[in-house]
């Protein structure tokens, strides 16, 4: 592999990384601080992906789009949690896959009957659409912002959570909860207002990936089996370790199709290698999980309480 190639693999892995964690960082609040498994989540990162170039798509601003995913995934994700997930929160882990499974089934219905069961178009902007010149390389600019728009989100978490009294509340909550309630706060609503933070943050996910994916029903499954591979090898409830999780799937998933069946012919027959290599490079990031797992059960980067 050429050292250019190799550049821009790795900023595509990069890319994809900070995408993965738009999503894992929504998921990471809610299964991590408010203990409960939404399967469900990759299904808002679809409907925010609709939304999004339904609202692009009509009036053809990019910008109108970005705004309009902030008011439409609060109140969807608050109106989810107000009608089917509220009552779970003290059910057991397999009530929550179940009913979260069942809105899977939902969303995805509604999808197919309100915008059809073929793909849904988004287009890059014009003004997106050129390169930027990054170590020498002309760079596409629209995956330069989602490299961007992540790297914004991550600091945005780490300081909301970190540095802001809703943070300290939402950090205390999450293991102290019957002692936050008797202080006065409302964690009920704390938990909503969360799932609400994790509905954008998945909507804005839907955003970033509508110009460069098919926006389509079911689109949310495959992320979502990627984002729960983030979370297990960063560590449940850490939004850091979801950070570099990410990276670290991105980069690997990325690099490792491109590189690994290079690799495998000087080892085999070309014909061995350019069958076995795409089947090995697909299972790259769950090989690594797997290594992760047998060395940190916890995941590399694990919360830390207290």
């Amino acid at each position: 592999m050429s050292p250019t190639l190799f550049i821009m693999q790795c900023l595509n892995g990069l890319q994809l990384g900070v995408l993965l964690f738009l999503m894992a960082a929504g998921l990471t609040l809610v299964f991590g601080i408010m203990n409960f498994v939404n399967l469900a989540h990759g299904s808002l990162y679809m409907i925010g992906a609709f939304i999004a170039a339904t609202v692009y798509n009509t009036t053809g601003s990019f910008a109108l789009a970005a705004i309009a995913i902030f008011p439409a995934m609060l109140v969807i994700g608050l109106i989810v949690e107000f009608v089917a997930l509220k009552t779970l929160y003290d059910r057991d882990h397999l009530d929550q896959v179940l009913a979260t499974f069942g809105l899977i089934l939902f969303f995805n219905e509604l999808a197919r009957m309100i915008w059809g069961p073929s793909p849904y178009y988004m287009e890059v902007p014009d003004w997106l659409s050129g390169t930027v010149n990054l170590f020498g390389l002309a760079y596409p600019a629209y995956r330069f912002l989602i490299i961007v728009v992540g790297l914004a989100v991550a600091l945005g978490c780490y300081l909301l959570i970190h540095r802001t009294r809703i943070g300290m509340l939402i950090r205390a909550g999450s293991t102290h909860r019957q002692m936050v309630g008797a202080l006065g706060v409302n964690i009920v609503l704390l938990n909503s207002l969360l799932f609400g933070l994790g509905a954008i943050l998945a909507g804005i996910a839907g955003l970033m990936a509508g110009p460069i994916l098919s926006v389509q029903p079911g689109m949310g499954e495959p992320i979502l089996i990627l984002t729960m591979v983030v979370i297990v090898i960063g560590g449940i409830g850490s939004v850091r370790g979801a950070f570099l999780a990410a990276l670290i799937v991105g980069v690997v998933d990325t690099v490792g199709r491109t590189a690994l069946p290079t690799l495998l012919r000087s080892l085999m027959e070309r014909s061995s290698a350019d069958t076995a290599g795409p089947a090995i490079a697909s299972m790259l990031i769950y090989l690594v999980m797997a290594a992760v797992l047998a060395v940190r059960p916890q995941g590399l980067f694990p919360v830390k309480h207290g």
